[in-house]
């Protein structure tokens, strides 16, 4: 008798349709059983940091966060003493982030259905008297796959950063700005030329004359310009081309310039 292979992806997908809980995989958590902190959706991730109705708190280490994290989360230092394998944010800055209110609202997130940084701290902030702990489980890949937004990124994470010789350096600044000196090996997309939609405007036109890495879409997109809104406009409509792997840095392109060095 031949047997059925269902990929595990399309279990997974089946399995969040049929539940008649989540309508799409924007409305999906992973739904673990027996976990003690309760999941949110992409869909409610969105809706908690347009209202600002909780902490978005990166469970991974300091490095990990400045190089790539959800725009509005913060960070705070490792819990001292734990192997790297057993990573975990310090309770006690939790507890000072927080001004010690313990009945704050928190969402924590790291690298997504396989990462256990968010399952130990939760465990660890309940023990400690925190009592409203969520997790976005699917973490930092699945708010790239999903949201349709870029991530962030610090300019501490610069150096490290200018090892990766592949990365793709977007100048969002006019073109006129942009012939006055920019960051090594910058290419220009300008925001003027941003259009709704998909392959609209100056995405499509960069996507046919090389400005953008079609041959690999998880390659490393980093999009600097004068202000966070046009590098953070630029990054957000890449990011909805279908490249996986772009984030923006909010600082202007001249503070930019002098931490690459």
């Amino acid at each position: 008798m031949r047997q059925l292979r269902v990929p595990g992806a399309a279990i997974f997908l089946l399995a969040a349709a049929t539940a008649g809980v989540a309508q799409t995989v924007f409305d999906t958590t992973l739904g673990e059983s027996n976990q003690k902190t309760a999941e949110v959706s992409t869909q409610e991730l969105k809706h908690i940091i347009k209202s600002g109705s909780a902490v978005l708190l990166d469970s991974r280490p300091p490095m990990e966060y400045a190089v790539s994290h959800i725009p509005g989360a913060l960070n705070v230092a490792p819990q001292p003493g734990r192997p790297a394998h057993l990573y975990i944010s310090d309770v006690a800055e939790v507890g000072r982030l927080l001004g010690g209110a313990k009945e704050k609202a928190l969402v924590l997130y790291c690298n997504g259905p396989f990462c256990g940084k968010t399952k130990r701290l939760g465990t660890e902030l309940l023990g400690a008297g925190f009592t409203n702990v969520r997790r976005y489980q699917l973490g930092a890949p699945g708010w790239r796959t999903l949201s349709g937004e870029a991530m962030q990124t610090d300019l501490t994470a610069l150096r490290y950063m200018n090892r990766d010789k592949t990365a793709v350096w977007i100048d969002a600044r006019e073109p006129a700005a942009f012939k006055t000196g920019t960051v090594p090996g910058a290419r220009n997309i300008a925001p003027s030329g941003l259009r709704p939609g998909k392959d609209q405007g100056v995405m499509k036109q960069a996507k046919d004359d090389g400005r953008l890495p079609m041959e690999d879409h998880n390659t490393r997109i980093i999009v600097v310009g004068s202000n966070a809104k046009d590098a953070r406009a630029v990054a957000d409509a890449i990011a909805s081309e279908a490249f996986h792997n772009v984030s923006f840095i909010a600082e202007p392109i001249e503070q930019v310039q002098r931490a690459r060095r």
